[in-house]
């Protein structure tokens, strides 16, 4: 069932990107924000990642969804294209759930951390999403995300 499988590859890929930037995030005013955007990019993966300057690492080459593991300058992000425009958002309603911050151009999503996110809509363009929070108490660290076990920094 590929609306199951979309959604096993979302929580896979979000998962390992929380575990890479160790759930990072900003309270979204970076002056980033207010720059200008660009007309939202369009292409294959490796177009995509070129146009940011990364090297992708494959991770995923399926027919329905490719995913890559990027990394720049100021760190890493996932960035996965898909065939369909259904495909994309049956994977980003599930990915959602995990949290993170979402870039979402046509065919392709870019996820990492929110200033990863709005550094790459100013090269990439796009339409910044945001996951559901997971970070709602419970972890005895004010909602910050250091001291929750599962995730690292680094």
């Amino acid at each position: 069932m590929r609306l199951t499988r979309g959604k096993l590859l979302a929580g896979a890929a979000v998962a390992a990107l929380l575990a890479l930037t160790g759930c990072g995030g900003s309270d979204g005013k970076d002056a980033a924000a207010k720059e200008t955007v660009p007309p939202t990019a369009t292409g294959s993966l490796e177009e995509l990642a070129a146009e940011v300057k990364c090297k992708p690492s494959i991770q995923t080459d399926a027919d329905e969804i490719r995913q890559a593991v990027c990394k720049i300058s100021t760190g890493k992000f996932i960035l996965a294209t898909f065939a369909t425009d259904r495909g994309q958002r049956e994977w980003l309603d599930g990915a959602k759930d995990y949290g993170g911050s979402y870039l979402v151009g046509a065919k392709w999503i870019a996820v990492g951390d929110q200033k990863m996110v709005t550094t790459l809509r100013g090269r990439l363009g796009g339409n910044l999403e945001q996951g559901t929070s997971h970070h709602a108490g419970g972890s005895g660290d004010g909602g910050t995300g250091t001291g929750h076990s599962g995730h690292h920094s680094g």
